[in-house]
C-alpha cells in the first residue's frame, strides 16, 4: 500500500498528457459558431464561477438552509446513517426513502452527506409487481394506493426496507447489502401493517410497528419472514386522557433507541389544531407487555406543533464531543408541489427535544446546516438535486433494479370453442321444456304465452322462493371467463304486488348460491333480466345450474300471492364473451437496453416494449401500443369515478415539480403520429394541465388542455381534454415542435397555475393563451402526491403511432417574470472549466468534463430562445465542475521526514537537522534555518543526512528549520516541502 505522501507515478506519467481545457474550448466553440449563429462575443471578462444551489436544494451556501428542506415531494420519510466506522468512505452517510405509490420504479433511495442535500441513487423496486393495478391494465389502477410509508434500516452489514401497499397484497420487506447499486431480495410479509417501521432492539432481535388509531408490534424470525408473536396496541390514545397533542390522526410510528429508552415518533391530528408530532418514551419497548401489571410505561410529550411540520424520523448526528445529536427529519403538506421534508434541530433538556426556534418552525426559516464538510465538498453537495435536465442519450448509470426479473404467470387455460356461443339447450323453449329442470319443487310446462317466438315456459306450483326453471352447466362455465346472462320474465296473478323483483342465481353444488343478474318487473308486463358475471377463481365448477327466483324470504308460505306467485320465462340465455383481458407479456417486463436518469419515474410500471433511447440515438420515443378505451375508473374511490384520458395513459414518463417556480421544456419531433394521437408536456395529478399536439384527419395542432376541480363521477373524455379556446394553433408541416410549460406555485401559494408556449424553431416562441388552472390537493386522494411534470402520448383511435421527445430541459426562470436571457453562469462555468489541468483529474471524470463543456459551449454559441436552454447545460457543467473539486488528484510528494534537536558544545549551543529519505527514489535536499542552511546532493533511498549547525550562543529560542526536497521520477521533476521545529535551547 502507497504510503500518505508516496509519489503517485500514475500521476507523473499523467502528466505527459497535461494539458488545458483553454485551447480544445475554443476550438469546439469555432467549429459550432461555423454552422450556426455565431454567439455575440461578451463586453466584459466571464464573471467568478459561483453556482447556484440544485433546484430543489435550499442550501443558502453560507452555512445554513431553509426549510422546508427539499423543495419537492418527499413525503413519509424514514431516514437512517451509516457511521464512518461502517463504511468505506470514513465518514457518515445518510440515506432516506420516502413513498412513490403507482409510480415506477419505486420506493426511491436518497444519499446525503450533509442531511440538506440529497440524490437519488437507487430504487428499490423497478416494479412493486406485475399485477394488472400496478400496470394499468384491463380497468385496474394503483392510483393513490401501491407503495406506501416506508421505513429504511441498517443492521448486521444489510440494508431493509419495509413498506405497505393498499392493493398489492400488503407489507413486504426489501433487503440488500449494496444500497447505493444493488438488487433487493423481496419477502412477502403476507399481510397489511398501517405505516410499517422496521426496528432492531439492542439484541438484534426485529420488530415492526404499525397502525392508524393505535400503535401495535409485531416480532420477526430472525430470517424476516415469519411473525413469531404480536403486541396489539402498544400504544393506545385512551391510555393518554387530556393530553391536547393527541387525537384524530395517530400514525406514521418511527421507532429509535437513544440513551438507553426507547422513543416512538407519531404524526397526530387534534381535532381544530394542526397537524403535529407527538413523542413517546419508555425504558421498555414493548410497553405494557414488559410490565408486571399489565401498565402503561409510556410517556408521552406534544414536542412539535408549528406550521404544520409533522410525520418523520429522529435523525442522529455526531458532535464534535464524540456523543450524538438528535434532530428531526419532518414533513409538511405544501400542495400542489407535495409533501416537503425539513431537517429541524433540536435541542435536548431531560431527555426531551424541543424542535426549531423554542418550539417554532417558520415556513423558510434559515437554520445552520449541522455537517461541516470541506469547501469542495459542500459546493459539489449543493449542487446536487432529485430533478433534472436530460438529453435522453441513454448514458445513465445502471442499476440492478433495471434488470429485475418476474415470473410471468401461466395464461388461463379456456376452451375457446365454449366462447361467443349459446351455452343454454332450448333457450327460447321452442322445444317445450327439453333441456329444463326445475329448483327446489315446481312445476315447469310449455305455454304459448311467449315474449317472442311460439314458445315459453309457465312455472306452478312453487313451495320455496328458489322455486323455478333450472339447467345444468356443469362442464360448460369456466374461469377467467366473463359471461352475459338475461331472460324475459312475467307474472300476471292479480293479487300479486304490482312490482316483483326477480334473479337469475348460480347454484354451486348443494350449499353456495350467487345472484348473477336482476330486474324489477311490472305486473302483466315483460321484463328483462340482465348482466354479467365472472366465476371467481376459488369456487369449484364442478356442479353448477342456472336458475330463476324471487328474492328468498324464511317463510314464503305465509304470502304465498307475494313470494311464490306463478311466473312465465322466455329468451333465457348464456354466453361467454371471448377473451379480451390482456395478460403481461414477457417483453412487456424485459430489459429494453434503455436507461434513463433516476429522477424519471413511470406512470405505473411502463409497457417496455413501446419506450426507448435507442430506437433513436439521442431521443426519447414513446410509441402508442394501444388504443385508450376511456373505461378506465378509479376503483378506491366510493363511486369508481371514471378517469381521464391521460391518467389511462400507461407511458407516461415524469419528474417531480419543484417549487416555487418551474420551467420545463422539450422538442418532439410528431412525424410519426396517426389520427386520435395526443401527445404533448404536462403539469398533472388528478386534475391536470397540458400542452400538446392533436392529430386530427392528418392535421397537426397544438393547444392547451385544463382540468380543474371540482370533479365529477361520470365524466366526458374527450370533452375534458379538449383544447381550452384561444390556446390553439396550427403547425401546418412542420415535423418537430418545440413546447414550454411555466408553472407558478407562488401566485398565489397553493395553488399552481400554469402557462404554456410553443415554438416551431426553438428561438422564437409563441404563448398559448393565458396562464390555467388553478390546480390544487384533490380532496379525495385520488393520487395523493404532489403534482409531476410528464412527457406523455397516447392513442385515441389506432396503435403504433410514435413521438421522440430530443431533450427535458430545466429552469426555475418563468417568461413572465420578464427577465432578459441570463448567460452570465454559462459564461462563468465555461471559463472556469478553461482553467483546469487534465492531469490533476481521474481521466473517466475528465472525459465527462470534456462532453459537458462541448455541449455547454454549443449552446453558448447559438442563439437562445429560452433561459431553460441556457440553464440545462450549465447546471449539468457546473455539476461534474463541483464533482472534480472533490475527486481531484492530489499533486505528487516526495515522503521524507525531518528532525531536529539542539545541544551544548563547548557552552554554546548547536542545533542539529536530520533529513530521512522514506521514499523509493533518491533525493536532493535542502535545509534552511536561521544559523545557516545546507544542501545534500543525494540521499538514497532509505537513508538519512544530518547537518550540525554552531550558532555560537548561549542559548537559542524556538524555531522551525525547513528543507525542501526535489527529485526526478520518469524525468518529472517533483518537489516537497517539509518543516521540522525545534525547541529553545539554553547553555548558560
Amino acid at each position: 500500500m502507497k504510503k500518505p505522501g508516496m509519489l503517485d507515478r500514475a500521476s507523473l506519467r499523467a502528466r505527459s498528457r497535461r494539458r488545458t481545457l483553454r485551447s480544445t474550448a475554443a476550438a469546439s466553440a469555432a467549429v459550432v459558431a461555423a454552422g450556426l449563429l455565431l454567439a455575440v462575443a461578451p463586453s466584459q471578462a466571464a464573471e467568478p464561477w459561483q453556482p447556484d444551489s440544485g433546484y430543489t436544494s435550499t442550501d443558502k451556501g453560507d452555512g445554513s438552509y431553509t426549510v422546508p428542506l427539499i423543495n419537492a415531494d418527499v413525503p413519509d420519510v424514514s431516514v437512517e446513517r451509516i457511521p464512518a466506522s461502517e463504511n468505506d468512505e470514513g465518514r457518515d452517510i445518510y440515506y432516506m426513502i420516502s413513498t412513490t405509490m403507482h409510480l415506477s420504479p419505486g420506493a426511491p433511495i436518497m444519499k446525503s452527506y450533509d442531511l440538506v442535500n440529497w440524490e437519488i441513487v437507487n430504487y428499490v423496486f423497478d416494479r412493486a409487481d406485475i399485477s394488472d393495478s400496478f400496470s394499468l391494465r384491463n380497468g385496474q389502477s394503483s392510483y393513490g394506493q401501491g407503495q406506501w410509508a416506508s421505513s429504511i434500516r441498517y443492521h448486521g452489514g444489510k440494508w431493509y426496507v419495509a413498506f405497505n401497499t393498499n392493493n398489492l397484497g400488503g407489507s413486504y420487506l426489501y433487503v440488500t447489502d449494496d444500497i447505493d447499486e444493488g438488487s433487493w431480495e423481496r419477502i412477502a410479509l403476507g399481510r397489511a401493517y398501517h405505516d410499517p417501521s422496521l426496528f432492531f432492539d439492542v439484541d438484534g432481535t426485529p420488530y415492526i410497528f404499525y397502525g392508524s388509531g393505535s400503535t401495535s408490534a409485531v416480532k420477526l424470525s430472525s430470517d424476516m419472514k415469519t411473525v413469531v408473536a404480536e403486541y396489539p396496541q402498544v400504544l393506545r390514545t385512551s391510555d393518554y386522557p387530556g393530553a391536547s397533542f393527541i387525537g384524530g390522526l395517530f400514525e406514521g410510528a418511527q421507532v429509535q433507541y437513544i440513551d438507553g429508552k426507547y422513543y416512538i415518533v407519531i404524526i397526530t391530528w387534534p381535532s381544530g389544531q394542526g397537524r403535529q408530532v407527538a413523542l413517546f418514551r419508555s425504558d421498555t419497548l414493548l410497553g405494557r407487555y414488559a410490565t408486571v401489571d399489565g401498565s402503561n410505561p409510556y410517556e408521552a410529550k406534544g414536542v412539535l406543533n408549528s406550521n404544520g411540520f409533522a410525520q418523520g424520523s429522529l435523525v442522529p448526528i455526531a458532535a464534535e464531543d464524540g456523543a450524538t445529536d438528535w434532530s428531526g427529519m419532518f414533513f409538511r403538506d405544501t400542495f400542489p408541489i407535495g409533501r416537503i421534508p425539513a431537517l429541524i434541530p433540536a435541542t435536548w433538556s431531560d431527555g426531551w427535544p424541543t424542535f426549531g426556534n423554542n418550539g417554532s418552525v417558520p415556513v423558510n426559516g434559515a437554520f445552520a446546516k449541522p455537517i461541516e464538510l470541506s469547501p469542495e465538498e459542500a459546493l459539489y453537495e449543493r449542487q446536487k438535486s432529485i430533478v433534472v435536465s436530460d438529453d435522453f442519450d441513454n448514458d445513465a448509470p445502471h442499476r440492478a433494479y433495471m434488470d429485475e426479473d418476474w415470473t410471468i404467470p401461466a395464461p388461463p387455460n379456456v376452451d375457446q370453442s365454449l366462447l361467443g356461443v349459446e351455452l343454454l339447450a332450448n333457450p327460447g323453449f321452442e322445444s317445450g321444456t327439453q333441456g329444463w329442470i326445475v329448483n327446489d319443487t315446481a312445476t315447469i310446462a310449455a305455454t304459448t304465452d311467449a315474449a317472442t317466438g311460439a314458445g315459453a315456459l309457465q312455472v306452478t306450483g312453487r313451495t320455496t322462493t328458489g322455486s323455478g326453471p333450472a339447467q345444468d352447466v356443469s362442464g360448460k362455465v369456466q374461469h377467467s371467463v366473463t359471461y352475459d346472462i338475461s331472460a324475459k320474465v312475467k307474472y300476471v296473478n292479480p293479487n300479486s304486488p304490482a312490482t316483483k323483483q326477480f334473479f337469475v342465481t348460480a347454484r354451486y353444488g348443494s350449499s353456495t348460491f350467487t345472484n348473477l343478474a336482476s330486474v324489477t318487473a311490472t305486473r302483466g308486463q315483460w321484463a328483462t333480466i340482465s348482466g354479467s358475471f365472472t366465476v371467481p377463481a376459488s369456487q369449484s365448477l364442478s356442479s353448477m345450474r342456472i336458475f330463476v327466483e324471487t328474492p328468498w324470504t324464511a317463510t314464503p308460505s305465509t304470502a304465498p300471492d307475494t313470494h311464490l306467485m306463478d311466473f312465465t320465462v322466455d329468451d333465457v340465455s348464456l354466453k361467454g364473451r371471448p377473451l379480451t383481458t390482456e395478460l403481461p407479456h414477457p417483453d412487456e417486463i424485459a430489459p429494453n437496453g434503455s436507461r434513463l436518469a433516476l429522477p424519471w419515474e413511470w406512470n405505473h410500471a411502463p409497457d417496455n416494449r413501446y419506450w426507448s433511447l435507442t430506437d433513436r440515438d439521442g431521443w426519447l420515443r414513446l410509441e402508442t401500443g394501444k388504443v385508450l378505451t376511456g373505461n378506465l375508473k378509479h376503483l378506491k374511490l366510493a363511486n369508481d369515478d371514471e378517469a381521464t384520458y391521460l391518467e389511462e395513459a400507461r407511458n407516461t414518463l415524469s419528474q417531480r415539480t419543484f417549487g416555487p417556480r418551474q420551467s420545463a421544456e422539450t422538442k418532439l419531433d410528431i412525424s410519426g403520429m396517426k389520427d386520435g394521437d395526443v401527445a404533448g408536456l404536462a403539469a398533472y395529478n388528478r386534475g391536470f394541465s397540458y400542452v400538446a399536439v392533436k392529430r386530427v384527419n392528418g392535421v397537426n395542432t397544438v393547444g392547451v388542455v385544463n382540468r380543474s376541480q371540482p370533479f365529477t363521477t361520470a365524466i366526458d373524455q374527450a370533452a375534458i381534454e379538449s383544447f381550452v379556446p384561444g390556446t390553439t394553433a396550427a403547425v401546418g408541416s412542420a415535423s418537430e415542435v418545440h413546447l414550454k410549460a411555466d408553472l407558478d406555485f407562488a401566485n398565489p401559494t397553493g395553488q399552481l397555475w400554469t402557462t404554456f408556449s410553443y415554438s416551431l424553431d426553438g428561438v422564437s416562441w409563441n404563448q398559448l393563451g393565458n396562464r390555467v388552472g388553478p390546480q390544487s390537493l384533490d380532496g379525495s386522494l385520488t393520487h395523493f402526491m404532489g403534482h409531476r411534470v410528464g412527457l406523455f402520448n397516447y392513442a385515441t383511435q389506432q396503435a403504433g403511432g410514435h413521438v421522440d421527445f430530443d431533450h427535458y430541459l430545466l429552469s426555475d426562470t418563468l417568461t413572465a417574470q420578464n427577465l432578459p436571457l441570463d448567460e452570465s453562469d454559462l459564461d462563468a462555468a465555461i471559463a472556469y472549466a478553461g482553467t483546469l489541468e487534465e492531469s490533476d483529474y481521474p481521466e473517466a471524470d475528465w472525459a465527462e468534463l470534456e462532453e459537458l463543456l462541448a455541449a455547454a459551449e454549443q449552446a453558448a454559441a447559438r442563439t437562445p430562445g429560452t433561459q431553460n436552454q441556457i440553464d440545462a447545460p450549465e447546471r449539468a457543467l457546473s455539476l461534474q465542475l463541483a464533482r472534480l473539486g472533490v475527486v481531484k488528484e492530489a499533486d505528487p510528494t516526495l515522503q521524507v521526514a525531518a528532525t531536529a534537536s539542539t545541544r551544548c558544545v563547548a557552552g554554546k549551543a548547536v542545533l542539529t537537522v536530520k533529513v530521512t529519505n522514506e521514499d523509493a527514489v533518491a533525493v536532493a535536499a535542502t535545509v534552511s534555518t536561521t544559523y545557516g542552511s545546507k544542501t545534500f546532493a543525494s540521499i538514497a533511498a532509505g537513508k538519512s543526512a544530518a547537518q550540525a549547525f554552531t550558532t555560537r550562543l548561549v542559548g537559542i529560542p524556538t524555531g522551525v528549520a525547513q528543507v525542501a526536497v526535489t527529485a526526478t521520477v520518469d524525468g518529472e521533476p517533483i518537489s516537497t516541502a517539509v518543516e521540522t521545529t525545534y525547541p529553545a535551547h539554553s547553555c548558560g
